[in-house]
């Protein structure tokens, strides 16, 4: 049996192939900062590299810490900017003290009831030490701002273009002049 090939056929054909292309070369461009897929606080894959072209806060956050009440500055922030494109990511971890030792849900909860947070949080995981996400194994490791999370709250601060741009020491809150000025050059960057 001889089967006729339409040029339709081939078309088609052709396309598919510059599809795949087109989508190995985008996965090949993404930053390493953003080529990660983490689990959301409701549990769901997040592809990291949908942030792409944005300027991204990530901070490890917890909820029984002095400096816990940094949610307020980072969700006042974030609504400032985010129609900017800016956007923080919360990345709870419980190894300082052991202050994030609730489940996603009771940290969901504890976030939206007392904080209003609505910037993207993430399931709890670990940013320091033995099963360190490979996230933070890049952000401490492979970035012009190495060395080991020094407590709850640290900040990274990615550009544009993927490039970690700034880190901030837990201490330093998010409403600091400090912090302002970075986001805001960095989202002024095209």
């Amino acid at each position: 049996m001889k089967m006729r090939v339409s040029p339709w056929m081939l078309l088609g054909a052709a396309a598919v192939a510059v599809a795949v292309t087109q989508h190995d070369v985008e996965a090949k461009d993404v930053p390493p900062a953003l080529n990660h897929t983490l689990k959301d606080i409701d549990g769901k894959p997040v592809d990291l590299s949908k942030y792409q072209g944005k300027v991204v806060m990530m901070v490890n956050v917890a909820s029984a810490c002095g400096l816990t009440p940094q949610y307020a500055d980072l969700q006042a922030l974030y609504a400032k900017y985010k129609d900017q494109g800016f956007v923080i990511l919360g990345f709870p971890a419980n190894e300082f003290g052991k202050q994030e030792p609730g489940s996603d849900a009771e940290i969901k909860e504890f976030c939206n009831a007392k904080y209003k947070v609505n910037f993207p949080m993430f399931s709890k995981i670990v940013v320091k030490g033995e099963g360190q996400a490979p996230l933070y194994k890049h952000l401490t490791t492979q970035t012009k701002f190495p060395g080991d999370i020094e407590w709850n709250f640290a900040k990274f601060l990615v550009g544009r273009n993927g490039e970690v741009i700034a880190r901030f020491k837990p201490q330093v809150k998010p409403n600091d002049a400090t912090v302002v000025s970075e986001v805001e050059k960095a989202l002024a960057a095209k």
